[in-house]
């Protein structure tokens, strides 16, 4: 029971009690609960800054086994996680294009409002579609996984490979469309960004959701001239 080892950039350890610590023994994986108190826990600086991230460094630390060939369960609760990431994804993707319309319906330039031009109509057509589609996706994900559906791991790597990549995307667009005050401090559309791009690889990389995709719906691998 007693622990060795460090864990980087871990969300939530900084606030947390006690740490579910996952930890290779002779016998697989098992899961220890460690009083955080007992742990080292060093706040490192991260992208978005409103969900602070820790290291955590344990050293001959005692743990209480909560469960034993765990390896099942955590990869179960890392697949819910990346499955609910996805609904905060939306979220952000939605914040951004709420705003960014709200905005470019009062914003006015060369005597007219600034959302009547054709171009900026078109970004904000290919947006919204975009975020309806994440919506779909974020929407499976969860209620495949409320049903305990077979399919939870296709939908997840759906969502996640397709979320991921659009929550970046209407956070960029918002920042760019809201010109120059889309660049400051005050407006919070940085901080979308920030939110975005770290919940990007929060449970693995749009890439890796892809190709996990494609191993699960029997897809052939790339040659490697592709």
């Amino acid at each position: 029971g007693r622990l060795t080892g460090t864990v980087t950039s871990v969300a939530g350890a900084l606030e947390a009690d006690v740490l579910l610590m996952p930890a290779t023994t002779a016998d697989g994986l098992a899961v220890y609960a460690v009083p955080a108190a007992a742990a080292s826990v060093t706040p490192v600086v991260s992208l978005d800054m409103t969900r602070q991230l820790a290291d955590v460094t344990l050293d001959a630390v005692g743990g209480e086994l909560v469960l034993a060939d765990a390896e099942p369960a955590v990869r179960r609760a890392l697949e819910a996680g990346a499955a609910l990431l996805a609904a905060e994804q939306l979220g952000v993707a939605q914040w951004c294009l709420d705003t960014t319309l709200a905005y470019l319906k009062e914003r006015r330039q060369f005597g007219r409002v600034v959302g009547g031009f054709q171009a900026l109509k078109h970004r904000l057509a290919d947006l919204y579609t975009g975020v309806e589609s994440a919506r779909a996706a974020a929407r499976h994900a969860a209620a495949a996984l409320a049903a305990g559906d077979p399919d939870i791991p296709v939908a997840t790597a759906v969502a996640q490979a397709f979320c991921s990549d659009l929550a970046v995307t209407a956070a960029e667009e918002a920042i760019q469309l809201h010109g120059g005050i889309g660049m400051t401090w005050e407006h919070p559309a940085h901080l979308y960004l920030k939110r975005a791009k770290a919940d990007q690889i929060a449970f693995g990389t749009p890439g890796a959701h892809r190709a996990r995709l494609a191993g699960l719906v029997d897809l052939p691998a790339p040659s490697r001239g592709n």
